[in-house]
């Protein structure tokens, strides 16, 4: 082992060796300084604590970062681990420094927490921390690399496959995300190892054993591929290995083959002196050998949102051998193993550190603001893990998607509010459905309304960490809405009954009572059904002593249609209020406009409307505090979708006819199922957009006046079903 005046020694040759300006004195003090307050400690495997932070400098200097970046690396476990405070560290080396060591130990202490809520904090806190300062992220890397690499020396299992799978599922992919190849490959493996080690040592094991079998093959291939490369005048610089344990056993998952099946486990990197030179070799290499179909990519034309660049492509090359060959400047290699930290010395003196001038790390800044902590962290993941398209806009910029995007999450991706507007979309000139997926090279041109706002049926269907995210916070911001406007008016109406006025500053009082922030925030809980109206009224007037009779009162007679109870003046309108959210139309009965309805509370989910003659409603006769009476707004003008039940002679065209006088009658189907067919009859349940009742009536009429329907009947009723003769 080296000596402590070694080890500090080195360190400072590393650094110095790309930076000529870095201040010595300062390095060697922090060396010491964080020695002497790990003096005590050791780690796990025995060895005194000291080495790790010695060991994540030493990984930062390898990426050639600066010289705050290196004292942070070595006094980044400081704070958290000995009696070294921030103001120390401040007072000692500076604010800069103070800042990056405080970010890093922010997040230590909050990996401490094994709780999936904790991680998922944990992950938002280190977004914070790397939009902040960039350089964060990279201290953090190089601390979870240094600390995979020693994984094996924790005892316990749990533990470790915990790290690991944290590891792969948070710091794989932002290793990726800047770019940093190197620092990615190996916590992949380190993780792989540690999660599958059957299967890791399994690779491990035959990649030695096909070694062996041919100890020179990789080296005859790189031989082979520069003879020809030099013979056409090129200057390249060829490298090959075995692909890594995890990306064969990735492979092998994906295609669902076994590792003998496997036939290009060999990759070769071309390095050549500029960008010609990279399609001068690819066209070189295809006309020495077979191309392997569907394996070609050019990340240089459309480069990767990390800014990776390089020509992918297969080849049946020298000996036979399938290999995948990627080609590339040495300035793309320097951005593909080290990323952001390539251009580390362009940046430097005045360089801007704020990680916010990364678009994916404004991206994830934004799902940040819209998510909960456990959405955030399933967006995020959404987000960079997938597999990449290359979409268009009308003006020919490239926009980079996930495999499976819809034309939603490519507005999104262009602009939040785009997302927000947007209407429909054209696919290389045609109209399509939102929901359609995206492919490789499409044009997408969004068309958008002022008047348009997100549906929550989105959710179902777009992929983008970001589209869900924006169209989560749209669902809540509008329930919320809704739900104090819903809760404000039951409130007034119950006031107004008897004989108070409803102020905002008279519940004041009340919010410590219910729990409760905000006015706002009482009128959304009454309005969500977490409490009533009658607990609020008795609350601020204990002396009225509200009877639950009250609630008995407004509940309609609903055993025949003569009984139904028309709206009174207390009835709460229906207007503006948007389906799914604060109110939801029941299933069981389907109301239309111009029904005669009534509100059953539920708790936590608002109010569902039924038709006064469901039949479901007999299940809440007992339960008067969940009635609610209601009406129709007149200005109501959305259409709804009603349910019919129909019988049909089996005759030929039978369904045609039904389909043709549904139409005929302006009702539009949404939905058609046959659920029950005899030698003489088919019985239909039917759902039709229609304006209202009365437009029912005319499609019910319009039915009934064709020979071929034997009777029609609306879903949910307790009265004698609208029938038509046996004609």
């Amino acid at each position: 082992m080296l000596q402590e005046k070694d080890l500090a020694e080195e360190l400072i040759a590393r650094v110095r060796a790309y930076d000529p300006l870095v201040e010595e004195g300062v390095l060697s003090r922090a060396f010491v300084y964080a020695k002497t307050a790990h003096a005590t400690q050791q780690r796990a495997n025995g060895e005194p604590y000291f080495l790790h932070p010695v060991a994540v400098a030493n990984i930062l200097a390898g990426l050639r970062l600066d010289s705050a970046s290196i004292i942070t690396a070595l006094l980044h476990d400081t704070v958290e681990d000995t009696a070294v405070t921030l103001e120390d560290i401040e007072k000692q080396f500076g604010k800069e420094i103070s800042k990056l060591v405080d970010g890093v130990t922010k997040l230590t202490r909050l990996e401490l927490q094994s709780e999936r809520s904790k991680q998922s904090e944990n992950f938002r806190k280190l977004v914070l921390a790397m939009s902040e300062d960039i350089r964060v992220l990279l201290v953090k890397l190089a601390d979870r690399l240094h600390n995979m690499r020693t994984l094996h020396y924790i005892e316990d299992p749990a533990k470790r496959r915990r790290i690991a799978r944290e590891t792969m599922d948070i710091y794989v992919p932002l290793a990726e995300r800047i770019g940093i190849q190197s620092v990615k490959d190996e916590l992949q493996d380190l993780a792989f190892a540690a999660l599958y080690p059957d299967a890791y040592q399994s690779i491990v094991n035959r990649l030695q054993y096909l070694k062996a079998q041919n100890p020179n093959l990789v080296s005859d291939i790189v031989g082979e591929l520069t003879n020809i490369l030099a013979k056409q005048g090129l200057d390249a610089v060829i490298t090959g290995r075995e692909k890594s344990p995890y990306s064969i056993w990735r492979k092998m998952q994906r295609a669902n083959v076994t590792f003998e099946q496997l036939s290009d486990i060999m990759a070769f990197r071309v390095l050549v002196p500029d960008l010609a030179g990279c399609y001068q070799a690819l066209g070189i290499l295809h006309n020495a050998y077979s191309l392997i179909p569907g394996r070609f990519k050019d990340y240089i034309s459309t480069p990767k949102s990390n800014d990776y660049r390089s020509l992918h492509t297969g080849l049946i090359g020298p000996f036979q051998q399938r290999i995948e060959v990627q080609i590339r400047t040495q300035e793309m290699h320097e951005i593909a193993e080290k990323g952001v930290a390539a251009h580390w010395h362009y940046k430097q003196g005045g360089a801007q550190t704020d990680g916010r001038q990364y678009r994916w790390l404004r991206e994830l800044l934004e799902i940040l603001e819209a998510s909960t902590p456990e959405e955030f962290l399933e967006h995020t993941r959404l987000e960079m893990f997938q597999e990449q398209v290359f979409c268009f806009t009308p003006k020919g910029d490239i926009i980079p998607m996930p495999k499976g995007s819809t034309p939603v999450d490519f507005a999104y991706n262009i602009h939040s509010d785009i997302g927000d507007r947007c209407t429909g979309a054209r696919v290389n000139g045609r109209l399509v459905q939102l929901r359609t997926v995206l492919n490789n090279g499409d044009q997408v041109e969004i068309i958008t309304s002022r008047s348009s706002t997100p549906s929550p049926s989105w959710e179902e269907f777009v992929v983008t960490g970001r589209a869900k995210a924006c169209v989560r916070r749209f669902i809540r911001m509008q329930q919320r809405s809704q739900y104090a406007e819903l809760g404000k008016t039951m409130l007034t109406k119950m006031f107004r009954a008897h004989s108070q006025t409803l102020t905002d500053k008279a519940l004041e009082p009340l919010l410590p009572k219910f729990k409760r922030p905000t006015v706002e925030d009482l009128y959304a809980a009454v309005g969500e059904g977490l409490m009533t109206t009658r607990e609020v009224l008795n609350a601020l007037y204990p002396d009225l002593a509200v009877e639950k009779q009250q609630a008995v009162d407004a509940i309609p007679e609903i055993k025949t249609r003569a009984k139904l109870r028309k709206p009174s003046r207390y009835a709460i309108p229906i207007r503006g209020l948007i389906p799914g959210m604060a109110i939801n139309f029941a299933k069981c009965c389907h109301p239309l406009k111009g029904d005669l309805i009534v509100g059953i509370i539920t708790t936590g989910k608002g109010v569902t409307i039924h038709t006064q003659e469901c039949e479901n409603l007999i299940n809440f006769q007992n339960q008067p505090e969940r009635w609610l009476e209601v009406a129709w707004e007149d200005e109501t003008t959305e259409s709804n979708v009603g349910r019919l039940s129909v019988m049909i002679n089996n005759v030929m065209g039978g369904m045609g006819h039904v389909c043709t006088m549904i139409a005929k009658a302006g009702g539009n189907i949404a939905n058609l199922k046959i659920t029950n067919r005899t030698q003489d009859f088919f019985e239909l349940m039917v759902d039709i957009e229609v304006r209202d009742a009365q437009h029912m009536l005319d499609v019910i009429a319009a039915l009934r006046s064709h020979p071929v329907v034997v009777s029609v009947e609306r879903y949910g009723s307790l009265n004698e079903p609208v029938r038509a003769a046996v004609h």
